[in-house]
């Protein structure tokens, strides 16, 4: 073999152990997405996200995607600006449902007996797709933070309706109207958890109608384009030069 063939198969071999170190770094990176996301969603989501009898018309509405917006912006500048790629949004969220997956599957069902159809997670996925398409297709920031963060809120509920909705029809119970959610909540009764905490709707949310849900969607949306432009900033500074050689 000759110098230059040996230089070729020593180079193929470098790289070949570069691109191994590269997905290696990409899967630990992954785990500490999925790691950060779901600590984060859990601690400022919270029940809103646990329990079906707590995805109302207007909190879990309203909260959940404004704090589940948060990683997606992150990860997605990060990628963005470094690498220029537009999925961003899309990895943090499977990263997420894969947690909430495994945490609602063998924690809530396997330890503790709750239905699965108590505890299902809510859906992120149309969101982030809007997300990066919107992203991929203007190349800007700026857009992504206004037309994805309103469509982030935007598509929230709609999302969820084909789970959600068949648990919003109103039953009659012991002389009472309710939900099918509601009568799932009285039977699973999550322990310290009052009753007066548990019922998170109140007043008009509870006549199966009106312009609730609307008008939480809006107010979320708005409120998720302002998360985001906070958040992007930190997508932004961990891709930085500045950063990387600090790292």
């Amino acid at each position: 073999m000759s110098a230059s063939q040996s230089a070729v198969r020593s180079r193929a071999e470098a790289v070949k152990v570069s691109r191994m170190f590269d997905w290696f770094i990409l899967w630990a990176v992954f785990w500490v997405v999925l790691g950060g996301y779901h600590i984060h969603y859990m601690l400022t989501g919270g029940d809103w996200d646990f329990w079906s009898d707590w995805k109302d018309r207007r909190l879990w509405v309203t909260v959940a995607p404004i704090v589940a917006i948060t990683f997606p912006a992150a990860v997605q500048a990060c990628l963005w600006y470094r690498y220029r790629l537009p999925f961003g949004a899309v990895v943090a969220v499977l990263g997420l449902l894969l947690g909430e997956w495994v945490n609602r599957y063998l924690n809530f069902w396997g330890w503790t007996y709750f239905p699965v159809n108590f505890v299902f997670p809510s859906q992120l996925l149309p969101s982030a797709i809007a997300l990066d398409v919107i992203l991929m297709l203007t190349g800007s920031m700026t857009a992504t933070a206004v037309l994805g963060g309103m469509a982030w809120g935007l598509l929230f509920y709609p999302s969820n309706w084909a789970v959600i909705g068949p648990l919003h029809v109103p039953v009659e119970y012991n002389g009472m109207v309710m939900t099918l959610a509601d009568l799932q909540g009285y039977h699973y009764v999550r322990t310290g958890t009052p009753e007066y905490i548990r019922m998170v709707e109140k007043g008009t949310l509870r006549t199966f109608g009106k312009d609730v849900a609307p008008v939480s969607a809006f107010f979320s949306a708005f409120v998720s384009i302002i998360i985001y432009f906070l958040w992007h900033f930190f997508g932004r500074w961990f891709s930085s030069t500045e950063f990387v050689k600090a790292a």
